[in-house]
């Protein structure tokens, strides 16, 4: 598998980049502008958060292009 890998949710309101099978960034979109988190999994729910994007489980997930990314990156980041 080749990270990173993209993901956002359907209201396309937090976008997702994996890193890793361990980390990850969410780019979430709230009234006050854009909040970012970096996740370091050190718990095992959060291994299986990561594992259930990666593997787009129960439709939670949709994988996006990197384009897209980046294109709501720019977007939301001035």
């Amino acid at each position: 598998m080749q990270f990173p890998l993209f993901r956002k949710y359907s209201n396309e309101k937090s976008y997702f980049i994996i890193d890793s099978k361990n980390s990850f960034t969410e780019y979430k979109l709230n009234p006050s502008g854009l909040e970012v988190h970096k996740i370091e999994a050190k718990i095992l729910p959060d291994r299986v958060f990561i594992e259930d994007m990666i593997a787009l489980k129960d439709g939670h997930w949709l994988s996006v292009e990197e384009l897209e990314f980046k294109s709501f990156l720019d977007t939301h980041l001035k």
